[in-house]
């Protein structure tokens, strides 16, 4: 018997899946590092906000937002 290695092509069907997944992940991971910088935010008195120009409004309006935003 001949020893034969199977080096079949993905097919295109299992790409796109793979391609889904890694888009899933991606924005999984995006979700969860604005859900971090947020709570960092959050934790800002007000001379710092100051600082960096960000009125009390806009840091209201930004952790109202949900983490998918």
């Amino acid at each position: 018997m001949k020893n034969s290695l199977d080096f079949s092509i993905p097919s295109v069907q299992s790409r796109t899946c793979l391609q889904w997944l890694q888009g899933q992940l991606k924005g999984l991971f995006a979700g969860l590092e604005r859900a971090r910088t947020r709570r960092l935010l959050a934790q800002l008195d007000d001379r710092q906000l100051a600082d960096l120009g960000i009125s009390h409004a806009d840091r209201s309006n930004e952790l109202d937002k949900p983490f998918w935003r």
